[in-house]
């Protein structure tokens, strides 16, 4: 019998995200006998590969560098961020004392309003503008002829 001659097996390194579509690519022209693999994806496949980001093409120091633009900007960003929330936690507390003082003036108001709609103050005042209480003996009735009688609401 003739020896037959077999390749030793391929051992592949992937690239997260590239040859496994590429072997389902395979896979999927063979699987379909008569038919053309599709090239479409394949292109996009070899494309992606080739768009790869420049900064892993970067040397240590370059890297390095960049690193710290990024970090400083991140911080940058950071403080602007906690400096407004100082501003505002700044008005907000302003706000809320001014809205303490506009409460107390309401309840100093209220409190201003009761007392001078009280009937002892009403009486102390009239007798201060130089009124006197009325006796009713002294009351003068005009009868005028023809002219109902106004009806008191309270009765």
């Amino acid at each position: 019998m003739p020896a037959r001659h077999t390749e030793p097996p391929v051992m592949f390194h992937y690239r997260e995200g590239t040859q496994p579509m590429d072997d389902q690519m395979k896979q999927i022209g063979d699987n379909q006998p008569g038919q053309k693999s599709p090239l479409r994806p394949m292109l996009a496949v070899r494309r992606g590969r080739q768009l790869r980001p420049f900064f892993f093409h970067m040397g240590p120091v370059a890297l390095s560098i960049t690193s710290v633009l990024l970090i400083g900007l991140m911080a940058v960003l950071y403080l602007g961020q906690v400096g407004q929330a100082a501003v505002a936690n700044q008005q907000l507390q302003d706000i809320r004392s001014q809205q303490a003082t506009l409460q107390r003036e309401n309840q100093d108001l209220s409190q201003t309003i009761a007392i001078e709609r009280s009937p002892a103050y009403i009486t102390k005042q009239a007798i201060r503008a130089g009124l006197v209480p009325v006796n009713l003996r002294n009351v003068r009735t005009i009868q005028v002829p023809g002219l109902q009688p106004v009806q008191n609401p309270e009765k």
